[in-house]
């Protein structure tokens, strides 16, 4: 079973092409990263158009590199959602086109749930029950799965994404864009417990929020400056030392990485689950890998850092599992996206 699979919910687009839901054979991804870079974040119409310039060129370089062609396809997986209107909609409108003209079943994926999957890429796979903690630029998530396509979602932000309030303190502080890497950078040589910032209490114990704590980090760096709240925050970055700068971003890493920590902990404590998962944009984090580590008490197989990233290889993985088990396929000729789409 080989599924060519297609990504493009964001500023990257992939493809891949895996075989039985656990062998990646080839994947290409092209990001438009650098041209959203000076805007401070994705522009969504540049980021269409880039999609349109690179989709055809990926999927030919992963055809030339796993050696297979249309022949041995079984398959195309796409993202339909959730994500950018137009960055779904050249996805999407490919997938269709090449499973019309090839004569492929085509598989409409759940970008979050896909990206649960590329840890079963990882050897040896994850097992059921499992538990899984999505973290990423537009989503937090705790899911429980039983089984494929049997989960309970057991909470989620209540306003920013973990990812998101990264790229925001970023900005508070004057480091670059993404905010993911460069405040995982500026806090090795930062001090942790600098700044002592807060973890928001809920109703829910699994739901999440992190715009107090991207409230408190731009309070305690207008104080750090001898400033008040007053003090415009574009104007911080010129204020703030190099040392500031890089216990802030610290101290920030630490308290938003332990308050997502924390709550799988609490979830592994209760649900006992086989297997624990971290998927999305924000597994890459080392912080988030050792906090966990730590506090889980079985062995976690962390997928590599070019599988936490958006990529088509999540997507074929999942449209394999989708084959393998006669999941329902989408109609080529009506398949629309979904932006808004949830688990």
């Amino acid at each position: 079973m080989k599924i060519l699979g297609i990504e493009s919910s964001c500023d990257e687009t992939a493809a891949a092409i895996v075989e039985n839901g656990s062998t990646l054979l080839a994947q290409s991804v092209a990001s438009s990263m650098d041209l959203h870079a000076a805007f401070g974040g994705v522009v969504p119409e540049i980021a269409a158009r880039s999609h349109i310039e690179f989709i055809t060129p990926v999927i030919k370089k992963v055809f030339a590199e796993s050696g297979c062609n249309w022949g041995d396809i079984d398959g195309i997986a796409v993202t339909y959602g959730a994500g950018l209107s137009g960055s779904l909609l050249v996805g999407v409108l490919t997938a269709r086109t090449l499973a019309i003209i090839k004569n492929k079943p085509l598989y409409a994926i759940n970008h979050v749930e896909g990206h649960v999957y590329a840890n079963f890429l990882v050897n040896p796979q994850p097992t059921f029950p499992l538990l899984s903690l999505i973290v990423s630029g537009g989503h937090s998530q705790l899911v429980y799965f039983r089984n494929h396509f049997d989960y309970d979602l057991l909470g989620q932000t209540m306003d920013d994404a973990i990812g998101e309030a990264f790229d925001k303190v970023a900005k508070i502080i004057g480091l670059p864009y993404p905010g993911g890497p460069s405040v995982a950078k500026a806090a090795l040589d930062g001090n942790p417990h600098a700044f002592t910032f807060p973890i928001a209490k809920l109703d829910s114990p699994y739901n999440f929020s992190f715009s107090g704590l991207k409230t408190a980090v731009l309070r305690a760096a207008q104080a750090a400056v001898g400033s008040d709240y007053r003090l415009p925050s574009f104007e911080l970055p010129g204020r703030l030392s190099a040392a500031q700068k890089k216990d802030l971003a610290a101290s920030f890493q630490y308290t938003a990485i332990k308050t997502v920590v924390d709550k799988t902990l609490k979830a592994f404590n209760e649900l006992q689950p086989a297997s624990v998962v971290i998927a999305g944009g924000v597994a890459a984090n080392q912080e988030l890998r050792t906090q966990l580590s730590a506090a889980i008490p079985i062995a976690i197989n962390y997928a590599p850092i070019d599988l936490c990233t958006d990529n088509g290889a999540m997507i074929a993985t999942l449209g394999c599992i989708k084959a393998m088990h006669y999941a329902e396929t989408a109609d080529p000729y009506t398949l629309a996206i979904a932006p808004n789409l949830k688990m």
